[in-house]
């Protein structure tokens, strides 16, 4: 094969769209000498590569990548956004339910928060419902200890600096006052780690309780915590103009879906 050649697509694209890593830790891969392309070990992912081409990984044959499939699921509190934790911690892997196929998240929810994760098992789709200039908005319902106004929130809405990092204007809504607790709406376009709680912080509130209601046109619903729902191939491809053939063939109806039990 040309090493030279622009057609096909990069060799990393291709294993993240099987499904078998992120592009990220494809890159990787091949860095480390565990991919080979027509029999031949390679070492650097500036390589395009056709369907005519055989790719290895492992020493075993990459499979043809399955269409993009999202999944919506209801992650509780107490559980890590990762692979695998380093401190020993429950992850969201561990309590997947045993058949859904391997799986990427679609950026993060941290370990106290809940609600609406959007999981993928194509890398370009990851990546493109991630980016910021996706534009999409996500939605959490926060729970504050104190009696805020709306005027305390007018400094979220005009985008804060903190400890240096700007964050992007919020939307805010003060929904209702409960005992001690306060309720309120927000809205982001950007995931920075821990945005919503730093930002409530800079402002002199605790946030107590924080769920990821929606992310773009995706509603967490009434999914129940724990669950795992498919979107239907053809909402998936009008929301995100999707071509015809990528669809798959329609899941079936959504049922109740066990959820690993912790060892």
């Amino acid at each position: 094969m040309d090493k030279t050649q622009n057609t096909g697509d990069r060799i990393a694209k291709v294993i993240a769209r099987a499904g078998v890593a992120s592009r990220r830790e494809a890159e990787r891969m091949i860095e480390s000498g565990r991919v080979a392309v027509n029999g031949k070990k390679i070492e650097r992912a500036a390589l395009n590569v056709t369907d005519k081409d055989k790719i290895t990984v492992d020493g075993r044959d990459l499979q043809a990548p399955e269409p993009p499939r999202l999944w919506l699921y209801h992650k509780p509190t107490g559980l890590v956004t990762t692979n695998r934790d380093e401190q020993g911690r429950t992850t969201i892997f561990d309590e997947l339910p045993e058949d859904l196929p391997r799986v990427m998240t679609v950026g993060r929810l941290d370990l106290n928060s809940e609600g609406l994760l959007l999981l993928t098992n194509d890398g370009a789709l990851k990546r493109k419902l991630e980016l910021p200039s996706t534009g999409w908005l996500r939605k959490y319902r926060v729970r504050i200890k104190g009696r805020p106004t709306d005027a305390t929130f007018e400094p979220l809405r005009k985008g804060l600096v903190v400890d240096g990092e700007k964050f992007q204007p919020m939307t805010v809504t003060l929904d209702r006052q409960q005992g001690a607790n306060a309720w309120v709406t927000v809205g982001i376009r950007e995931g920075r780690n821990r945005e919503i709680r730093r930002a409530m912080e800079a402002v002199g509130l605790s946030v107590n309780r924080l769920i990821r209601v929606s992310y773009g046109p995706f509603q967490l619903g009434n999914l129940k915590t724990g669950a795992v729902e498919e979107i239907r191939p053809r909402i998936l491809r009008d929301q995100l103009g999707m071509t015809e053939e990528k669809e798959t063939a329609k899941p079936a109806k959504p049922k109740p879906q066990r959820t690993r039990r912790k060892r």
